[in-house]
Formats: structure tokens, sequence, C-alpha cells
């Protein structure tokens, strides 16, 4: 520490090399042979049930201005069935779910927009601009793609388990 009580020196947070995910120590037979921390569930893969889906919330129902409904409804129950096939519908957090399938919808939505409307759009001033709905589509499509990648690394290591 230095005379005007700042830290200087030293290792930098975050530096050096990144520590193993557990499956993947596991996978290769603890090459270090270190005691390794892991879990144990009460009960096994084989005995888990499949949640009964909870019911659909109503943001996920509601109307739109122009009176259409989203498919976000669908994409919920249709995501939940995918899951409860694979044994990890109690697994994912059902807001988890939600928020996949809104995020979907809306990107859905945006490229009905787009498809309506075109790829480019008029400034008041008369001046031409790319559509609004298009970069709106692609950061719906990354909130999706985050959502997803989420629940399905939770599949992932539920159907690698032996």
């Amino acid at each position: 520490m230095s005379k005007d009580g700042t830290n200087r020196g030293g290792s930098r947070p975050g530096a050096g090399r990144k520590p193993k995910a557990l499956a993947e120590k596991l996978a290769s037979g603890n090459p270090g042979g270190r005691k390794l921390t892991t879990l144990d569930f009460a009960c096994d893969a084989d005995e888990l049930q499949g949640a009964q889906m909870p019911p659909v919330k109503e943001y996920l129902k509601s109307k739109q201005k122009d009176g259409s409904v989203t498919c976000a409804e669908e994409i919920f129950k249709e995501t939940w069935q995918w899951l409860r096939e694979r044994k990890c519908g109690q697994l994912i957090p059902a807001q988890q779910i939600e928020q996949y399938a809104m995020s979907v919808a809306r990107w859905i939505q945006c490229e009905e927009a787009v498809s309506e409307y075109g790829f480019l759009a008029k400034k008041p001033t008369g001046t031409v601009i790319s559509s609004p709905y298009v970069t709106m589509g692609r950061e719906y499509m990354k909130q999706a793609n985050a959502a997803w990648y989420q629940i399905h690394q939770v599949v992932k290591e539920m159907l690698r388990r032996p």
C-alpha cells in the first residue's frame, strides 16, 4: 500500500488460467488428485418426475396495441413440454421459461414488422434510416439466445449425469 492509501501492484483480479468445471475434472479422471466437492442428491435421476406446468401468466397472453395476441403462451407451453420430455421440468424456474418465451415472441413481432414495413424508415426530416424494428429484433434475439443457453445448459448437465 502506498502513502496515499491505494493498493498498487500485485496480481490482477481474474488473471491466470480459468478453473476447470467439475464435470470436466470428473470426465478426465481427476488428474490433480484432490478431493472434489460434489453434491449427492437424495433421489436418482430416474426417480425424478416432471412437475405440472404452472399456469401461464396473464402478461404472456395480453393483447397488443393492434389487437393481436403474442405467441408467448404457445412458446411457453412448447418449451415446458420439451423440458418435461427430458425430465427437467422441475429444474428450470417458470420465470426463466417466461423470460425466454417473451423474448422469442417479441423477436417474432419485430420480424413481422420488418416484413410489413420493410428495412428502411423515414425520419420526420425526410432522411432515410434503417428500420428500428431491425435493431429491436436483434436485441430480442440476443435476449432469447441468452435465456435459451441457460435453460439448455441445465438440460445438458442433467442428461450428462451417469
